[in-house]
């Protein structure tokens, strides 16, 4: 499978939404950054730094599960809120009410923009199965299959597993592999046999943990060293660059 850049042992495709499928990163940025930036002002003093969307969302928010991202980047700048419940209302003062008031914020920033996907990925995903590979969507969202529909894309996966999914099955997120793990498992296939396509350092963490067959970092951020050091077996900058010849691709990335 040269020409997809994949191992000839791959039998399966694991993606991202955010930053590999669609161009929701940057609405996601976004969104962190009104709500961290709010928050900071009333309630953390005027010497906090604000939410800097060049760094603290690759190192503290991105991939993660919701409240997750709300601890990790509270602990940076050493706050610590109580819990709360999954439904605090946004202007609560706990983990989950931030979680909230930035998942308000995503979804009013869609209804006005729309979603975008990039249309490479999507040309790289019909090509993989028109090859007979699986295909699985692997995301930290509970907003994955709106954002799916959106783009008209919910056909090209046979299964997802995302924020709704994972809360079902009690699955931990990225950086823990156990999403892409039990969409490996789902799709019938070892981990061995799965490649994961992923632009978050917490996904490539995921990928090396799970020892999947192929970890491919889509650097859309100017983030390739980052994206290797955290376990990435060839880095690009767009999923077309894959479907070059093989030397190409190992030049582009390397080989960990």
């Amino acid at each position: 499978m040269s020409d997809l850049g994949l191992p000839a042992q791959i039998r399966a495709c694991l993606f991202d939404l955010d930053g590999v499928v669609t161009r929701t990163a940057v609405v996601h940025a976004a969104a962190w950054k009104e709500t961290f930036d709010t928050f900071l002002r009333e309630h953390g003093g005027g010497g906090q730094r604000p939410f800097d969307a060049a760094h603290d969302y690759d190192e503290y928010v991105d991939g993660l599960p919701r409240a997750d991202g709300v601890r990790s980047f509270l602990a940076s700048r050493g706050i610590t809120l109580p819990e709360g419940s999954p439904d605090d209302p946004p202007d609560a003062t706990t983990v989950q009410g931030l979680g909230n008031r930035k998942n308000d914020l995503v979804l009013r920033k869609i209804r006005e923009g729309g979603v975008e996907a990039y249309d490479t990925t999507l040309e790289y995903i019909r090509e993989v199965r028109a090859r007979g590979l699986a295909t699985a969507i692997v995301s930290s969202s509970k907003n994955c299959l709106d954002v799916l529909r959106a783009v008209d894309a919910v056909g090209l996966f046979d299964v997802r597993i995302d924020g709704v999914v994972a809360a079902e099955r009690g699955l931990p997120g990225k950086p823990r592999p156990d999403t892409f793990l039990a969409a490996a498992a789902d799709l019938g296939v070892e981990p061995s046999q799965a490649a994961v396509f992923e632009d978050a350092l917490a996904g490539m963490d995921a990928g090396r943990a799970g020892r999947f067959g192929r970890v491919i970092g889509v650097d859309r951020v100017g983030q390739a060293e980052a994206l290797r050091a955290h376990g990435a077996d060839v880095v690009v900058q767009d999923l077309a660059e894959l479907a070059g010849p093989a030397e190409a691709t190992r030049t582009v990335g390397g080989e960990r």
